[in-house]
């Protein structure tokens, strides 16, 4: 191994990461027409690897969304905990994986330590079964295929055994506010995006409790913790009540929301949530995790590893927790070594910190654009803003303008029929400073449009 090209990789990183404070947040038109540097033939001989790094941080670190900086605000993106980017850093190094224990015995003792941390933080039953997949959308697979698995076979059906062919249908319960990955996963599951009943929800995105259909012991519910416009709950408490009175099986999408447990000031938010069969969220959100990270859990371990079991004589498995029992992939990186290092750097009290800190920042920016003549169109409990500037067109030429501007970065999208501005805050390093020069950027750039 060459010492000096990985010094050299570190010596980039590091002036990669310095640089964000000052950057755009943007990549400039300049820097992406810079990507045409890439554009070759595979060379026919092997190049130095200094050159390959250098060409890789020269046209491509310009070219990158500045989203592990402070003044991103788009998609519910965090950046990276210092702990966990130099843990990731470590894991890479050693290049372990996490299937099994005997292939890693560190992948394998973090992942158990870290999901006791997590039901702890999170609230959610001790006893869990866990597994650490790529994202929510996966999150959502699993604990969907968990209940595809716990349903059919109240029916007599071995789904794993015999697929879906000929099995006995299963009704399916969405808010009319249910978000695309768990739509996505719905489909990926076998139980398609258009079977669903959808029920009404009220002004802030909640399902309507008191609209739900009838539930049976071969329905599955699906609710949402943290809606991805407003950052609205679904009631728990009375849907997790009816549907265990109906014997049917409630799915929590949680992709940012289920954070709130860890707050004080937010969680009374999650109340009921824990009566939920299964739950998915992202670490790479509101826990700040290196990209890719998030998490499925299920009330009981035996319905997770029903739908992932894998066995062969060469796969040699212990009494201990095996991770690949818990996740639809053999191989794959040791993702419970970064969760480990980010709950073990914040504490309890640090990631609550980090969490509250976020919402308040979003309630100043919700306070600053409402002072400068603009419309909020959620209720800010959370880390989520809605900003109308006036026409639809209007808006949408104030979000262009300020993500050409630079200085930060909010995404678009349509709220209850109109065009909004949705800023979502959800980086550690965010702070009162940050907001307040994206808000007068975009006060500016709506003055100027």
């Amino acid at each position: 191994m060459n010492s000096n090209l990985l010094l050299e990789s570190a010596r980039r990183s590091i002036r990669y990461l310095e640089d964000l404070k000052e950057r755009r947040v943007a990549a400039s038109p300049e820097a992406i027409r810079g990507l045409s540097a890439f554009d070759e033939p595979l060379p026919e001989h092997p190049t130095d690897p200094q050159a390959v790094l250098a060409l890789l941080d020269e046209a491509g670190s310009p070219a990158t969304t500045a989203s592990a900086g402070s003044r991103y605000f788009g998609f519910v993106i965090g950046g990276s905990l210092p702990a966990s980017l130099a843990a990731n850093w470590l894991a890479g190094a050693w290049d372990q994986n996490a299937v099994l224990a005997t292939t890693s015995p560190i992948a394998a003792k973090l992942e158990e330590v870290a999901l006791g941390w997590l039901l702890d933080v999170l609230g959610l039953p001790a006893g869990c079964g866990a597994g650490f997949v790529t994202g929510t959308t996966m999150g959502n697979f699993m604990g969907l295929a968990a209940a595809r698995h716990v349903l059919l076979e109240k029916l007599g059906w071995d789904v794993e055994a015999q697929g879906l062919f000929g099995a006995p249908p299963i009704s399916v319960v969405v808010g009319d506010e249910v978000h695309v990955s768990l739509l996505k996963a719905l489909a990926m599951v076998g139980f398609g995006r258009e079977r669903v009943v959808r029920v009404p929800t009220d002004s802030q995105g909640r399902m309507r409790a008191d609209a739900l259909p009838a539930l049976t012991p071969s329905t599955l519910v699906c609710i949402q913790a943290g809606n991805v416009n407003s950052g609205a709950f679904d009631p728990a408490e009375e849907i997790c009540a009816a549907a265990r009175a109906a014997g049917a099986w409630v799915h929590a999408d949680g992709a940012f929301g289920l954070w709130a447990a860890a707050a004080p000031e937010r969680k009374h938010w999650m109340a009921g949530y824990e009566q939920a069969d299964s739950w998915a969220t992202d670490a790479h959100k509101w826990l700040n995790i290196p990209y890719d990270c998030g998490l499925v859990f299920v009330r009981r371990p035996e319905d997770l590893r029903a739908v992932s079991t894998l066995s062969a004589a060469y796969l040699v498995s212990g009494e201990q927790r095996e991770p690949g029992q818990y996740t639809p992939e053999a191989s794959r990186r040791a993702r419970g070594i970064e969760v480990w290092a980010a709950l073990r750097s914040l504490g309890r009290q640090g990631l609550a910190e980090m969490i509250e800190r976020n919402c308040r920042l979003a309630a100043g920016f919700a306070e600053g654009l409402s002072a400068g003549g603009f419309e909020i169109l959620n209720e800010v409990g959370l880390n989520q803003v809605l900003v109308s500037f006036g026409s639809d067109e209007r808006t949408r030429r104030v979000i262009s303008a300020f993500q050409a501007d630079g200085t930060g970065w909010c995404g678009g999208t349509v709220w209850h029929g109109r065009a909004a501005m949705r800023i979502s805050v959800s980086s550690w390093a965010t702070t009162e400073a940050d907001v307040e020069r994206c808000i007068e950027a975009i006060l500016r750039v709506a003055k100027e449009v």
